[in-house]
């Protein structure tokens, strides 16, 4: 007999959200980061790996197969930013960004708060800047 076989089993957050809808949140996003002026400067003018290294990244993070990780490696978030100027300000204006992709996709209202929440958690983390930075 199994242990698991008591336990409920508990979808992950990407497992509820879906491939599809991922993919739809991050090409959402993306223009809305590149209409945003606080954050646009940060990003390329071509944005299609970027979008496929977000959508890879946010798979594994999520709960999902680890894309990122098989593709490129460990993601190293706050290294791989450090060289641009992260302050309080660009974060929330990313997470801004991000939170209007989200709610502009049909998700359960759990699930919309619980991947926000996982979210802004990290928008906070990547924070390496003071705003006088600027």
């Amino acid at each position: 007999m199994n242990l698991s076989e008591f336990l409920p089993s508990k979808k992950t957050l990407y497992d509820q959200i879906g491939a599809a809808k991922l993919r739809e949140i991050v090409q959402i996003f993306y223009p809305l980061v590149k209409a945003e002026p606080l954050i646009a400067e940060l990003f390329p003018d071509n944005l299609s790996e970027t979008m496929n290294k977000q959508e890879a990244f946010l798979t594994g993070f999520l709960g999902g197969p680890p894309l990122y990780h098989q593709t490129y490696g460990n993601p190293m978030l706050r290294y791989r930013h450090a060289k641009f100027a992260i302050t309080p300000t660009r974060a929330k204006a990313w997470f801004q960004c991000f939170s209007d992709a989200v709610q502009a996709v049909e998700l359960e209202p759990s699930v919309r708060q619980e991947l926000l929440e996982a979210v802004a958690r990290t928008a906070a983390a990547m924070v390496n800047s003071p705003e006088d930075k600027l």
